[in-house]
């Protein structure tokens, strides 16, 4: 990050972090870029099957003491509240909360054509993770992002973007990403009464080369494809910049802000 020798704005000590989303993808790639940086004293790296991510276990290796891989699911409250409870008797505090968890296809699941295509089970499924997650994880996590500068960033995406919509389709995806826009706003506005220093935003990461865009890459432009490293260091790049006049906006990978 030599453009960035700071990892967020005014905070001039040590770091602990935590990513989420982190066994794969943006996460893996933001969690080895936090690790490189040098004012990282600790990444609590996140997913559902981090114990056993060969790829956290390489990170490990190389950064011994400074990763702390959690199992936990995101959807699940108390597994949320258990992760709080953990990190309060380790830390007495987080500088940076980055959730990169979400999802748009999987096991019986794809972005819907039609409203034809809508059901019940699928927009509970994806809203469960992409809208209600990252809220609940604020929550839980709020009694250690009450002191000092500290970023709390969510990746969310411009087809979130009801002012942007203009193709259609997608409708869980879009819906639970613009669900999430307005209660992370609402997080922000409440989290600036309780912390002066903090800054909550929503980062739209463009469309990387990953499991997750890997069925819609047909017609992105080469040039818009990027790799998670790539898409890591825009992302981290934006949230070293930011301030606390910046929490609540939606920011796109090129510092722009996108309509709600």
């Amino acid at each position: 990050m030599p453009d960035h020798p700071l990892l967020i704005h005014g905070l001039d000590g040590p770091a602990h972090v935590l990513v989420t989303g982190a066994s794969r993808g943006i996460g893996l790639a933001i969690t080895e870029a936090l690790l490189a940086h040098p004012q990282v004293s600790s990444v609590t790296a996140v997913a559902r099957h981090a114990s056993g991510s060969a790829e956290l276990a390489r990170l490990g290796e190389a950064a011994p003491g400074r990763l702390h891989r959690a199992d936990v699911d995101l959807t699940d409250e108390a597994a949320l509240d258990a992760l709080a409870d953990a990190l309060a008797s380790r830390h007495p505090s987080l500088a940076l909360v980055v959730n990169a968890a979400g999802v748009l296809h999987g096991d019986g699941l794809q972005p819907e054509k039609s409203v034809r295509e809508v059901r019940r089970q699928s927009l509970e499924r994806v809203f469960a993770l992409n809208a209600f997650a990252p809220v609940l994880l604020a929550r839980a996590l709020l009694p250690l992002l009450e002191r000092g500068p500290a970023v709390f960033a969510s990746l969310s995406a411009r087809v979130g973007s009801i002012g942007d919509n203009r193709l259609g389709g997608w409708y869980a995806y879009r819906a639970s990403k613009a669900a999430q826009n307005q209660l992370m706003r609402t997080f922000a506005i409440e989290w600036s009464r309780r912390n002066r220093q903090g800054c909550c935003l929503l980062l739209h990461p463009g469309t990387v080369d990953t499991a997750l865009s890997a069925p819609f890459q047909k017609n992105v432009p080469t040039a818009k494809l990027f790799e998670p490293a790539r898409a890591a260091c825009q992302l981290l790049a934006i949230i070293a910049s930011a301030t606390p006049a910046d929490s609540g906006r939606f920011i796109a990978w090129d510092g722009q802000d996108i309509p709600w």
